[in-house]
């Protein structure tokens, strides 16, 4: 087990550069079996979820080439069924939740797909009806066994439907999406995630010879086609490193640049930031966060306190709101944080409140901050990463700390964020990994 020990506080300044979203990442990547032809990826992060996902896929007979520094080449003209009833499968695959999303190409595919109960962060109960209820609208039939916790997914005929999804789940969305582009005939989604990732897993797909129209909407239309194509992709900047930079530049009064932040593609994270007081500049391409000695909290109109809460999009995304009841410990005034959608992701506040923030835990889902105003800085103390969101968010309380701390268990971190110390000790940050 590594370990980061960051010794602040640190006072940045220069320019970085998001690495490709992770998110995005694990879809497509899964997406590639749909087709027997070459499908080349661009800005694929080099993170630990990321390379374990090419690995099964490696596993499972696709030909995957690396091109070149974050480029990928996949061809899945051989793909070996039978492996995914084997004890390595299920090791590798029950490891990596987001490989829960071959399922669906593989039954459009070859009409049967297994898998065990995934992995993942520990930060509350994600349950996986969304994914089985549009396979089994779609045709399919789905069996579990209950014994050895595995998933089975299989069907002589798959036709298209409508289908009402009960919560708009992105990776279940994902999941129905591929399955419904090789089914014959129309399939309706309403209540589909509309995020940039599913956007740009539609994109691709259509790319490849795909028929669906209402892309970045919750209303999805798709005609099935007999067979996909090969297409090249580029994966889109990562909104959840981008929103971390600037979090981490505010808190630690950082003048960073984020090059090639694609603004246009972040939604309401920009608006949320405002409203924590962060001063920022849409640069064309680029975010420029200037350096700020405070920055105040904005209160709704009638003067009642700030609410920030994670909501489906174009809502709030909930992997940012650790980040942000970090950065709010040393802003003037005070906010509530409600994060809706997990209820074990707000426990690391524990370990901000041993740093000396001013948190009330109200429950599992809210927290209120009442910041410092930088008048008061966090001390530098040992914890544990619990999950990849709240690990760079104590990585970032940790730099605008005063003194060392030590964060065990970093294989969180670095399972979504590419050689994040590397990256901001060239900033001027002081991480060192142990």
């Amino acid at each position: 087990m590594s370990s980061f020990e960051i010794t602040g506080p640190c006072r940045m300044s220069g320019e970085i550069t998001p690495q490709g979203a992770k998110n995005e990442a694990l879809q497509v990547i899964c997406a590639t079996l749909l087709t027997s032809e070459e499908v080349i990826i661009d800005n694929v992060p080099d993170i630990l979820d990321v390379n374990n996902l090419i690995a099964l896929l490696r596993k499972m007979g696709v030909e995957v080439r690396y091109l070149g520094p974050n480029r990928y080449s996949f061809r899945a003209a051989d793909v070996d069924i039978h492996y995914m009833q084997t004890d390595d499968f299920r090791s590798r695959a029950s490891s990596l939740r987001g490989s829960i999303m071959i399922m669906g190409p593989l039954l459009a595919r070859y009409g049967m797909a297994y898998f065990p109960k995934p992995g993942g962060d520990k930060i509350g109960r994600r349950r996986l009806d969304t994914h089985f209820f549009g396979f089994t609208e779609l045709g399919a039939r789905f069996e579990f066994n209950s014994d050895e916790i595995f998933y089975t997914v299989h069907a002589e005929e798959l036709k298209g439907t409508y289908m009402l999804l009960d919560e708009a789940s992105v990776t279940g969305t994902a999941n129905i999406i591929m399955a419904a582009v090789l089914t014959p005939g129309v399939t309706t989604i309403y209540n589909a995630a509309c995020e940039p990732y599913i956007q740009q897993l539609c994109k691709m797909l259509s790319a490849m010879g795909a028929r669906i129209n209402g892309i970045g909407s919750n209303l999805l239309t798709i005609t099935g086609v007999d067979k996909l194509k090969g297409c090249s992709h580029r994966i889109l900047p990562d909104m959840i490193e981008i929103g971390s930079f600037i979090g981490m530049a505010a808190i630690t009064k950082s003048e960073i640049t984020v090059k090639d932040a694609a603004p246009s593609e972040l939604g309401i994270i920009p608006m949320a930031f405002s409203r924590m007081g962060i001063n920022f500049e849409i640069r064309g391409d680029d975010i420029y966060i200037p350096s700020q000695e405070e920055y105040e909290i904005d209160t709704f109109i009638d003067g009642s306190i700030m609410t920030i809460a994670d909501a489906p999009w174009p809502g709030l995304t909930p992997d940012l709101l650790s980040v942000f009841l970090v950065v709010a410990t040393q802003a003037k005034g005070s906010v509530l944080i409600h994060q809706k959608m997990f209820e074990s992701r707000l426990f690391f506040v524990d370990k901000l409140i041993d740093m000396g923030a001013s948190i009330i835990l109200c429950d599992p889902h809210r927290a209120t901050v009442i910041g410092h105003n930088h008048k008061t800085s966090l001390r530098g103390c040992v914890m544990t990463s619990p999950d990849i969101r709240a690990g760079v968010a104590l990585l970032i309380a940790a730099l605008s700390a005063k003194g060392k701390s030590v964060i065990h268990n970093i294989e969180q971190i670095d399972r979504g964020y590419q050689n994040i110390d590397t990256r901001l000790n060239q900033l001027g940050a002081s991480i060192r990994r142990i």
